[in-house]
């Protein structure tokens, strides 16, 4: 399917945040060669980012690897645990975090920061979970994968000492288009309750047809060419673009939002997810249903990862840390 035309009224884009300048800039004059099938980071990704000791430092926090049940005929999982310590014997909330990478590229261990911060900040159990790639695992491998993760922390949480009742389901640009896909797929199969979806910048619509998607061609942290190589590798060419595609791959196409656990979805005004992003706050209202929305202006796709220094990063953590308190009743 040919990739969606950028119609040229449409395409001037909203001015990013000032502070957030200088880090675009560099990142722009680092050069960076563009994704293809075959530059696809693969091997030594899970070494690229700082290890879990470095990040967690001498914050009272334990963690463990374990591998645990894939998806039926699917290879096994691994996911990574994060428990405060001193709290053993108490059934605690749980953060259920999936990675970003536009479902292509990606490791956990990239996420160990955001996830670390919200278990010493709340006391709650963090877990960061593994799921395959595309192109080589098209749909429906990672969403599925994700789904296995969630419903083995849910029936294990007696063992994980986590409360099954107080469980976010979690992640930023593709993990929040998984995660919103799994609050789909465990209403729809009848699956384990969770208390809310976290769905930061979240990759919801593969059609790449709305005026933020345009308008983000050639600039920022995650531009509409790598989007649209994502979503052919997901899809493949058929479904790559196609309003036909499934809602479990792409939330944007389900065609009802109601009955879904509390959400709460960020986005940047001046990155493509923005109109998807707010668009599916706004169904999840029509159904009356439950959405806080924050479109933070002047905010570029993961500003919060890039620019953890910027006054707009530190109004967005305190927003999510508020509603997750709320949520999770901590």
């Amino acid at each position: 399917m040919t990739a969606p035309a950028i119609g040229t009224p449409q395409a001037v884009p909203v001015p990013f945040d000032p502070e957030l300048v200088p880090a675009l800039e560099a990142i722009a004059a680092a050069g960076t060669p563009p994704l293809t099938r075959d530059t696809l980071p693969r091997a030594g990704t899970d070494a690229m980012f700082p290890h879990n000791d470095e990040v967690i430092g001498d914050r009272a926090i334990d963690w463990e690897d374990r591998v645990i049940p894939g998806p039926a005929g699917a290879p096994d999982l691994e996911v990574t645990i994060f428990r405060p310590r001193g709290r053993e014997g108490e059934a605690l909330p749980a953060v259920y975090n999936i990675h970003g990478g536009g479902m292509i590229v990606g490791h956990r261990s990239w996420e160990t920061g955001r996830v670390v911060d919200i278990v010493d900040e709340l006391g709650v159990v963090g877990v960061n979970v593994e799921y395959r790639l595309a192109p080589e695992d098209p749909y429906p491998a990672g969403v599925e994968d994700c789904y296995a993760g969630f419903v083995w922390l849910a029936e294990n949480a007696a063992s994980l000492g986590v409360d099954p009742a107080r469980i976010v389901v979690m992640g930023g640009s593709a993990g929040g288009g998984f995660s919103a896909a799994v609050a789909l797929l465990a209403r729809d199969r009848q699956g384990p309750g969770m208390a809310g979806q976290l769905l930061l910048c979240p990759m919801l619509d593969n059609t790449n047809t709305t005026v933020g998607s345009l308008q983000y061609d050639g600039i920022g942290t995650w531009q509409r060419d790598m989007n649209l190589l994502a979503w052919s590798c997901v899809l493949g060419e058929e479904l790559a673009y196609s309003g036909d595609a499934p809602a479990y791959a792409a939330p944007s196409r389900a065609r009802d939002l109601s009955g879904l656990p509390p959400a709460f979805i960020e986005v940047g005004a001046a990155e493509m997810f923005r109109d998807e992003d707010v668009d599916y706050a706004t169904r999840i209202w029509a159904t009356g249903g439950q959405a806080e929305l924050h479109v933070w202006a002047g905010g570029c796709h993961g500003f919060d990862m890039y620019m953890p220094d910027t006054q707009i990063t530190r109004a967005a953590l305190a927003a999510r840390s508020s509603w997750l308190r709320r949520v999770l009743a901590v």
